[in-house]
């Protein structure tokens, strides 16, 4: 058994989470309020001071550091938070199991790794390796713990169509903070990890979870 942490949208409220002991933490994205170097290298020495033996981090649609200077946001992980993994449509392997991470989500107000509904989306996910265990994207499926607070879905349906074909065991991700929660479906369990509510208040707790 491997016991998994996972948090996400912190957006620089990390400081106020009690985090749980666990083999793995995962980061879904969002950790900064407007992407600047500075948050970012404020939550990488947070991470790194975690006592989890593997750490996992990919970005999201705040973190804009990582798409508008990729060199530089991944430098401050590197320096600051060496145990960290840093994923951007990449993998790395735990306890034999498969991690992909990636920060794509449908365009949202034009901040960081947006792309438009369908086969753009649809070419990011077609990258997920079909022996993916855990997966880690800063947004949700649609119509996995993706409502918003008007009862609009948010998710992505090009994501909804590839987790089809895969056999994820666990999906982490955030981005839409009004739908926290845990869901179980098709041998697949679904977390959204959003620490911070609507009011961008660290009122959600981290989710564990044993695979």
């Amino acid at each position: 058994m491997i016991r998994i942490v996972a948090i996400s949208d912190t957006h620089e409220r990390h400081e106020e989470l009690i985090l749980p002991e666990g083999d793995v933490l995962i980061c879904a994205g969002d950790v900064t309020a407007n992407g600047r170097l500075q948050s970012l290298a404020r939550f990488a020495q947070w991470m790194e001071r975690q006592q989890h033996r593997r750490k996992i981090l990919i970005a999201g649609n705040h973190d804009i550091c990582f798409e508008s200077k990729p060199a530089a946001a991944r430098e401050v992980i590197a320096s600051l938070a060496p145990s960290v993994t840093y994923l951007q449509d990449s993998w790395t392997s735990v306890d034999g199991m498969r991690v992909y991470g990636s920060p794509w989500q449908p365009r949202f107000y034009d901040w960081a790794f947006n792309l438009d509904r369908g086969p753009a989306l649809a070419v990011k996910w077609a990258r997920i390796l079909p022996d993916t265990a855990i997966l880690v994207t800063h947004g949700p499926p649609f119509g996995t713990l993706d409502m918003t607070p008007s009862g609009l879905r948010a998710g992505c349906e090009a994501l909804a169509d590839r987790l089809v074909k895969l056999g994820v065991r666990l999906h982490v991700f955030g981005h839409i903070h009004h739908s926290y929660g845990v869901a179980e479906r098709d041998g697949r369990i679904s977390v959204n990890a959003s620490i911070c509510d609507e009011g961008y208040r660290a009122s959600n707790a981290p989710v564990v979870i044993d695979l």
